[in-house]
């Protein structure tokens, strides 16, 4: 499989730099997942603009996207989709070289892919990132949803831990702290944000020995939020790579100056250590739980999907069809544990067809009338096609009066 570090933090920072500064979560893994789905219908210069925006060959991204959905890690749920207002024979070859376990059938309306939505993330994502209209021709989707405990909860501690700097301080009660052991903390030196306060936390592993690490890192309040996210991606990576011994760029707390700083307070005090050189280091962290709910517009240059849209439509005939794409993530940290979910949708969209003439037929059975229950099997076995239940309805009753509400 493709090596996805590069390329996931180049989307990576092209979405959280449209997010700005504002209050926000997002899945760059998911969109990214997504547009690498569409890549093998891509020829020319959609296929061109696809790669820049996936950042590897667009054969390969869907190679990779197909791997990672067709076995998910057993803490990220992971779901796909494809609705189509009709079968296109000219997407066939695209539709079958989609993951096997994407759900497929007819476009549904709203409220189904809503439901659809909360269903595949546990009910935290409420609501479908794009609109279904009568113009819509096809909708791609994925979610991805996350819910763990920690392996050791966080203790509780009084806001004014923060420091006298924070503005968090006189808005909050209380605040999280570290538990004597299982978390990690240091202070790393980075490239693009300085140094930097590390704290990582990990959830529950499974049986099978999967896990999370949930990475915190805060960097000087000037720095711009884009180079913290990117400094905190690359030490995610580090500290999920490397579980003991020294993370590269991890600074001596002997190196840095002792006292009151924006970002920690550095003291000294006597201790019994068997060090070599007789000098231990510690590090515990204070912060606050917090919950992002937020929504991307995936339609501008960069994302990507004006170049899927391009080549699904070139396969239909159709010239630079409108389309709509979007994600919808929402997360959650707290004492206990994390939760997290992003669904992100693509919908291609082509103007009405032309006007014509339907025939509407409202049948009653308003007289006696047989119903007969038939069992089916996609796979042929004996129960399939063979009528279970029959019956001639000739003595109807009204709605019960509690179905009627």
């Amino acid at each position: 499989m493709t090596p996805l570090h590069a390329p996931l933090a180049q989307y990576a920072e092209r979405l959280h730099r449209a997010a700005g500064d504002t209050h926000h979560v997002a899945s760059p893994l998911g969109a990214w997942l997504l547009l690498a789905l569409t890549g093998p219908a891509a020829t020319g210069e959609a296929r061109a603009a696809l790669a820049e925006a996936l950042g590897v060959d667009p054969d390969d991204a869907a190679a990779s996207a197909r791997a990672l959905l067709a076995a998910p890690h057993p803490m990220v749920a992971a779901a796909t989709a494809l609705w189509e207002r009709t079968p296109f024979e000219e997407l066939a070859e695209w539709r079958a070289a989609l993951p096997a376990p994407t759900e497929r059938g007819p476009l549904p309306d709203q409220a189904a892919l809503d439901a659809w939505a909360r269903d595949r993330t546990g009910g935290l994502i409420e609501s479908f990132p794009v609109d279904v209209t009568p113009e819509t021709l096809l909708i791609l989707a994925n979610a991805l949803a996350t819910r763990v405990s920690w392996a050791d909860p966080f203790a509780v501690a009084p806001a004014a831990e923060l420091g006298p700097g924070s503005a968090w301080t006189g808005r909050l009660r209380q605040v999280l702290r570290t538990p004597p052991v299982g978390h990690r903390c240091w202070v790393s030196a980075t490239e693009r944000a300085g140094d930097v306060a590390v704290h990582v936390a990990p959830a529950r592993q499974a049986d099978d020995g999967a896990g999370m690490l949930v990475v915190s890192v805060v960097a000087a309040p000037d720095v711009p939020p884009v180079d913290v996210l990117a400094a905190a991606r690359d030490l995610a990576v580090l500290a999920a790579t490397v579980e003991d011994g020294p993370v590269p760029g991890r600074r001596s707390l002997f190196d840095l100056p002792l006292g009151e700083g924006p970002l920690w307070t550095l003291r000294e005090e006597p201790t019994r250590t068997f060090a070599p050189d007789r000098r231990e280091e510690r590090a515990t962290a204070v912060l606050p739980c917090w919950a992002a709910r937020s929504r991307h517009d995936l339609t501008r240059a960069g994302f990507g999907f004006d170049a899927a849209a391009r080549a699904l439509g070139e396969l239909l005939g159709l010239a630079e069809p409108p389309f709509a794409a979007a994600q919808s993530a929402v997360a959650r940290f707290g004492r206990y544990g994390f939760e997290a979910a992003a669904v992100t949708a693509f919908g291609m969209v082509a103007g009405l067809p032309p006007e014509g003439v339907a025939r509407v037929a409202d049948l009653r059975f308003a007289h006696p009338y047989a119903v007969v229950a038939v069992a089916t099997d996609a796979a042929g076995g004996p129960w399939h096609a063979l009528p279970v239940y029959s019956a001639w309805v000739a003595d109807p009753e009204d709605v019960p009066a509690d179905e009627a509400r």
